[in-house]
C-alpha cells in the first residue's frame, strides 16, 4: 500500500504579531500555514505574538490547511514558554529553529505532548552537516525545512540565480530527510518582485527533490501549488505504467515496457506515489473550495 503524502507544496511564514494576516490565513490557498513566533517577531512583541498565535490555533477554521507555529529556540528567554502554550493549543506541528544537534530535538520533544508532531529548521553549516542524525532523532519528527537565507550567510556565499553554493546543503537536507522518511521543504525566496526567478527558484527545489517551497507572501503561492503538484501528463503517465505492470503481473510477468522503456518494479511504486499525491492535492482543493 503506497502511504499518501499529505500536499506541502506551498508553505506561507506569516507573522504571529499580525493578526490580520493570521484572519487572513483562513482563506488562502496554502496547503500549509507557519505562525511565526521567531524571526519575524521584535523582541519587545514576543509575548503579544504567542498570545495571538495561541488564540488562532485555538479558534481553528484553517482546515484543510495544515498549521504549524515555528517557536523561539530553548536557548532565547521565550522558547520554553512558547513549546508549554503549543502544548495546550495542539497545533499540527511545532517548528524548531536553528536545530544543529539531535539534543535539541529530543530536549524539546520532552517538553511538549506526546501526540504533538516536529518540525526543524537546518539553517546553519553544522546544521547540515548534522542532517542525518537530526533526522533521526525522534520518531515524531515529521519534516525539515531549510532556512536557505541564515545559511547563506553562515557561508558567506553570494548564492546567485542558480544557488550553485547551497546545491551540496540542499542535497544533503534532501538526503537525510529521505533516508529517515521525512519532507523537507526548500527555503524562501526574497524577491517578491522577480516572479520569473522565484519560478526558476521552485522548479529547480522541485528537481532537487524537495516536496515543497516556504514562502514569504502570498502571491507566490499559485506558482508554488502549481509547480510543486504533478503535471496533467505527468499524472496520465504514472496511471499507465501502474495499469501495464498490473496487466504484465497477472501474466506472470515481472517487467514490462511502456512507451520504449522497460518498467520494473520500482518505477510502479513511483508512479503510484505520484498518483497518491495527486488525488491527495484534488481533496485539499476540493476542500478549500468547499469552504463558505
Amino acid at each position: 500500500m503506497v502511504e499518501i503524502v499529505r500536499p506541502r507544496r506551498s508553505v506561507l511564514y506569516m507573522p504571529a504579531i499580525n493578526a490580520r494576516a493570521l484572519e487572513k490565513a483562513r482563506t488562502l490557498p496554502a496547503d500549509t500555514v507557519i505562525f511565526d513566533l521567531e524571526d519575524a517577531v521584535a523582541p519587545d512583541a514576543k509575548e503579544s505574538a504567542r498570545a495571538q498565535a495561541v488564540e488562532a490555533v485555538r479558534q481553528g477554521g484553517y482546515a484543510p490547511r495544515e498549521v504549524i507555529v515555528r517557536v523561539n529556540g530553548l536557548d532565547s528567554d521565550w522558547g520554553a514558554k512558547d513549546l508549554k502554550a503549543m502544548g495546550e493549543v495542539m497545533p499540527d506541528a511545532v517548528l524548531l529553529p536553528k536545530i544543529e544537534s539531535a539534543n535539541q530535538i529530543r530536549t524539546a520533544a520532552n517538553l511538549l505532548p506526546e501526540q504533538l508532531d516536529l518540525w526543524c529548521m537546518i539553517e546553519t553549516p553544522l546544521g547540515v552537516l548534522r542532517a542525518s542524525q537530526i533526522a533521526a532523532a525522534s520518531g515524531r519528527l515529521r519534516c525539515l525545512v531549510v532556512g536557505t537565507s541564515d545559511l547563506a550567510k553562515d557561508l558567506n556565499v553570494r548564492p546567485g540565480p542558480g544557488r550553485e553554493p547551497l546545491l551540496t546543503s540542499l542535497s544533503l537536507c534532501v538526503l537525510a530527510a529521505r533516508a529517515h522518511g521525512l519532507a523537507v521543504l526548500d527555503g524562501v525566496y526574497l524577491d517578491l518582485e522577480d516572479d520569473d526567478g522565484f519560478v526558476a527558484a521552485c522548479v529547480q527545489g522541485r528537481d532537487l527533490g524537495f516536496d515543497g517551497k516556504t514562502l514569504i507572501h502570498p502571491r507566490q503561492l499559485a506558482a508554488s501549488n502549481r509547480i510543486f503538484a504533478p503535471s496533467y501528463e505527468e499524472v496520465e503517465e504514472a496511471q499507465v505504467i501502474v495499469d501495464a505492470f498490473a496487466r504484465a503481473e497477472a501474466e506472470g510477468r515481472g517487467v514490462v515496457v511502456v512507451n520504449g522503456q522497460l518498467v520494473e518494479q520500482l518505477h510502479v511504486v513511483q508512479a503510484q506515489r505520484l498518483l497518491a499525491l495527486a488525488d491527495a492535492i484534488e481533496q485539499r482543493e476540493a476542500g478549500v473550495k468547499g469552504e463558505p
